[in-house]
């Protein structure tokens, strides 16, 4: 061969080389687990991935994303979680009730949680300002959000002086939400009964004592089991003719009468975001903790009417959205 062919051959190789190692090296995998179902939660999906591709990541391109839904079956949420640690995802996106299975499964790969709840109580990280370990994430107020979803029931309510409140006794955050919900009532001269339900037949018993001990108006505590649960909730509203307030859009999406709380759309948003950060590099120690900065308010103008309420011009104006 000749000295300048051979040169020649050399250089294109140089040129080819980083090609082809480019093109072999492995996409990144993301785990996504949640305790929901995927059909209810497209809409947050496509949120999700769009906001992973303006980080620079496009599902099928450049990222792969392996989807865990236990569909409401949480005893499967461990096993899952195990299965993405096995396949050695890059990185794990925890929502709905699947925190706590995500970090019991792995202290090492990165895991990005959506959480209703104060995540430094519930020891998922160290701060809100520096996580440290391995979590991050977002979380959407509620107990927060007490004063404003008791003013907005009042408002479409103007009667409902006895509020039930159903809580689900294994939600640590119970105490705050209960605190801030008996000062918010006690300003406005209502009285406040706590009812109990961890499971769905304990919803069912729950509803069924307003048979024998009407109160005037339902305010639903913000928890996971309970969206979850949220058909069953519309479906016992109206049998027994309950005002009732939720803390998530989903809700009066499936029937419910009003909410008022996160926009957990912005939520997966964030989300999004921080898996892209991670899978160029950034550790989840030093990412803050997102805390919710968009709220919403969803009325269902049919579930109104089928209670025999009128919603007022006022508040129609602010709602977000009105279901028809």
């Amino acid at each position: 061969m000749r000295r300048r062919e051979f040169i020649t051959l050399i250089a294109g190789a140089a040129v080819f080389a980083p090609a082809v190692a480019r093109a072999q090296q492995p996409m990144p995998v993301i785990g996504f687990l949640s305790g929901q179902s995927a059909e209810p939660n497209a809409m947050r999906m496509l949120i999700f991935r769009q906001a992973l591709k303006e980080a620079g990541f496009a599902e099928g391109e450049n990222v792969s994303i392996i989807y865990r839904w236990a569909d409401n079956q949480l005893d499967r949420l461990p096993a899952m979680a195990a299965e993405l640690v096995q396949r050695q995802v890059a990185v794990i996106v925890s929502t709905a009730l699947s925190q706590f299975a995500a970090k019991a499964a792995t202290s090492t790969i990165p895991i990005v949680f959506s959480i209703n709840a104060d995540p430094v109580r519930l020891g998922l990280v160290e701060s809100i300002a520096r996580p440290g370990g391995n979590m991050t994430g977002a979380t959407f107020l509620t107990a927060e959000l007490v004063q404003k979803r008791l003013d907005l029931l009042r408002e479409l309510v103007p009667k409902a002086v006895r509020i039930a409140v159903l809580v689900n006794p294994t939600r640590p955050d119970n105490e705050t939400e209960l605190r801030e919900l008996n000062a918010a009532a006690r300003s406005h001269g209502q009285q406040i009964s706590v009812l109990t339900a961890g499971t769905a037949s304990e919803i069912d018993a729950a509803f069924a004592t307003f048979e024998r001990d009407r109160p005037d108006a339902l305010f639903v505590g913000g928890d996971p089991f309970f969206n979850l649960r949220r058909v069953q909730f519309a479906l016992l509203a109206a049998r027994y003719r309950m005002p009732a307030t939720y803390s998530l859009r989903d809700h009066p999406e499936a029937g419910g009468l009003m909410s008022y709380g996160t926009n957990v759309n912005d939520t997966y948003r964030q989300i999004g975001h921080y898996v892209g950060r991670i899978l160029k590099g950034a550790k989840p120690a030093e990412l803050p903790v997102v805390q919710s900065t968009k709220f919403e308010l969803i009325i269902n103008a049919q579930a109104a009417r089928t209670l025999g309420l009128t919603v007022p011009p006022s508040l129609l104006s602010i709602a977000d959205e009105v279901i028809e």
